[in-house]
């Protein structure tokens, strides 16, 4: 889990969510696009982490993935008491687009930087990334 200690009193705050059978990637960023939080979770612990997350920030908005299984989450998440509004965004090539994202977050260090990026492997699931991405592409929308 990585968390921004920024203060989100003055300003709306949307969850990034992406969907997906085993595991979800979950975002918290403000209208300013300060990132708040991101973590991967698995689908058996995304209600829970929503939840704890609605009580930690003053979220105002779900944006979530418009594919996989993003219909029956959209229900689920529907039928929770105090519902957000949920927002569907394209995320086509949202993961290809997450691992170019993932090393500007986390740059190489030593010798791996001079492995070319098209050929290192990323460590972990970037799910949290694509719903950081998901977030963004939902403001650019805004803007447009």
């Amino acid at each position: 889990m990585h968390s921004n200690a920024a203060s989100t009193a003055d300003q709306p705050v949307i969850l990034g969510f992406d969907p997906g059978r085993y595991k979800c990637g979950l975002a918290v960023m403000g209208v300013d696009r300060t990132l708040l939080y991101h973590q991967v979770v698995t689908t058996d612990n995304a209600i829970a982490t929503i939840e704890t997350l609605r009580q930690r920030y003053p979220i105002s908005l779900l944006v979530m993935g418009d594919q996989t299984t993003s219909r029956d989450w959209k229900r689920k998440l529907s039928e929770l008491p105090d519902p957000l509004r949920i927002i569907l965004v394209n995320e086509r090539n949202s993961s290809l687009e997450a691992r170019d994202r993932y090393w500007q977050m986390f740059p190489p260090k030593g010798l791996y930087q001079l492995i070319p990026q098209a050929l290192r492997s990323i460590p972990r699931p970037v799910d949290d990334i694509v719903a950081i991405l998901l977030i963004e592409r939902y403001l650019e929308q805004l803007v447009t």
